[in-house]
């Protein structure tokens, strides 16, 4: 399929397509915008709750701690996860289509978004189109009735109709599912739990020893906190992998049973046989996107390797 026709740009008297370009610079803008707003809003949370200070004359308060840690993790996750369809249009440079565009692929992938969505009870998400060479699709947004399918220009050029249906049930099992609150939830409390270690370990390190030692301990303090929370860290994304892994099984049984079996397989297998590179350019959608990998490296993927992933299905799993 060719969508030469859907230009990355507005084209002026094209019904039902809204476009959200963006240049790389605007795009680092708005992330780092982005962020500081998370920060500050977080910042004059935990101000007004009274926990901005868990570091007592006698110690850490555990208690603020827990409830300081919490709210930055929760509520970064949270926040991140209610922009998330603001973000990925601004990201992506998503092109908006409502069914009524002109362009038979464009109208086309409406209309079976539209159908998948009925078939599994769900309110009609938003449909986009990026523009990537790519084989990749993705769902995101804060909630099933806010909620986004993406799909790749180079994915639609690469497979056959019944193959993306195939890729296009499995992202609106992601939705039915909630996949997106269920990784929000665990990355909360990940983070949560990241920042709490890090900063008991860090004071009990700081506070050991002698008098003397321990005022030497304090300038290193601020130091052990950050490397421990680079460490924790890493370890908390090996959780979340492993978990966004079990999704991505469950999302591709959902796909076979909207889509049929031997389209959720004829996808992946179209996939592993592509030799076009997923697109990391926006680390932040990484978790959304097709890309197994291999070695200890799997350790942090997001998704099974595709043979396993057609061997579940061929399995009726």
């Amino acid at each position: 399929m060719h969508l030469a026709a859907l230009p990355h740009g507005h084209r002026p008297g094209r019904p039902g397509l809204t476009c959200y370009p963006e240049p790389m610079g605007k795009r680092i803008v708005l992330f780092l915008v982005t962020n500081l707003a998370v920060v500050l809003t977080l910042t004059v949370i935990l101000r007004l709750l009274g926990l901005d200070h868990y570091a007592t004359a006698n110690g850490i308060d555990l208690g603020s701690l827990a409830m300081f840690c919490l709210v930055w993790g929760m509520g970064g996750a949270f926040i991140s996860l209610q922009l998330s369809r603001f973000m990925a249009k601004r990201a992506m440079g998503l092109q908006i289509v409502d069914g009524n565009t002109g362009n038979p692929e464009a109208d086309w992938l409406y209309r079976t978004v539209e159908g998948l969505t009925r078939k599994a009870g769900l309110p009609m998400p938003e449909v986009g189109l990026y523009d990537s060479p790519e084989l990749n699709a993705f769902a995101t947004g804060p909630s099933r009735n806010k909620s986004l399918v993406a799909v790749s220009t180079g994915l639609l050029r690469s497979m056959d109709r019944p193959e993306v249906e195939g890729v296009l049930a499995h992202e609106v099992t992601h939705i039915a599912n909630g996949d997106m609150v269920t990784m929000t939830l665990l990355q909360g409390v990940v983070n949560a739990f990241v920042m709490f270690l890090s900063r008991v370990i860090a004071f009990a390190i700081s506070n050991s020893g002698r008098d003397d030692e321990r005022r030497g301990n304090n300038g290193m303090s601020f130091l052990v906190m950050m490397v421990l929370q680079v460490v924790f860290g890493i370890l908390g994304s090996m959780i979340t992998a492993w978990f966004s892994r079990q999704r991505e099984f469950r999302a591709d049984a959902g796909g076979a049973h909207l889509a049929g079996r031997e389209h959720m397989i004829g996808a992946l297998r179209r996939l592993m046989a592509a030799h076009e590179p997923v697109d990391t350019s926006q680390a932040a959608l990484a978790t959304l996107k097709i890309n197994g990998a291999r070695g200890w490296m799997m350790f942090f993927s997001t998704h099974p390797p595709l043979e396993q992933r057609i061997a579940a299905l061929e399995a009726g799993r």
